[in-house]
């Protein structure tokens, strides 16, 4: 989190809160005391004021049975909350190299730029199978601020990412999904789907095997 807002939030159970529907994506109050250890009134009041500061909203989540229930989730504000390179910065030298060198040239760099960064990886990934070099893949993930997670569902490996910092530069240049799937699924020795969910503040990015 940056230095600013993280003075801005406050208090540790709030930035907990936080971090916790960064990663899960939505609750309800009585699943984040649970999940948390905390009284629903005590989460309750750090909801409210959260939503009112601006970092959560509320939507009704359809119940199999009975009434929607009202979780809350991050706001588009609370995006900013997590440390991201500049990501302007890099848009701008992406758009000039088009104008100086031709509209292939962004391209050409976000490969080469893929190029090492699968290299990065590739000295510090460890694993004799698939499944093991998931799992360390997710870790370094985790590391880089990707907010990361392994988990085995079914007996299929997923990795499932809650957050992106460069999500600016994936909006701007469809291509960095493509090239960023292709370095994972090399670097994992098998073919990856990937399925990403996108609303308000939440991202969340899931990686399961074919």
């Amino acid at each position: 989190m940056s230095r600013r807002l993280l003075a801005e939030v406050g208090k540790s159970q709030r930035i907990t809160i936080l971090e916790t529907l960064k990663r899960r994506g939505s609750l309800s109050v009585q699943e984040l005391a649970t999940v948390l250890k905390m009284s629903y009134m005590g989460v309750k009041q750090h909801c409210v004021s959260l939503q009112k500061d601006g970092y959560l909203s509320t939507w009704r989540k359809p119940g199999a049975l009975g009434r929607p229930q009202m979780v809350y989730r991050l706001s588009s504000k609370a995006h900013d909350l997590y440390e991201k390179p500049d990501n302007h910065l890099s848009i701008a030298l992406l758009e000039a190299s088009k104008k100086l060198f031709g509209t292939g040239a962004a391209e050409k760099l976000l490969f080469q730029f893929f190029q090492l960064l699968a290299e990065g990886y590739a000295r510090r990934l460890r694993g004799e199978t698939p499944k093991d070099r998931a799992r360390a893949f997710a870790k370094l993930r985790d590391e880089e601020g990707y907010m990361t997670l392994f988990s085995l569902e079914n007996d299929r490996v997923c990795m499932v990412e809650h957050h992106h910092p460069y999500l600016e530069l994936l909006d701007a240049y469809t291509v960095w999904e493509r090239m960023e799937t292709e370095m994972i699924n090399r670097l994992i020795g098998v073919r990856l789907r990937r399925e990403c969910q996108r609303e308000d503040g939440m991202y969340r990015c899931v990686f399961t095997f074919d």
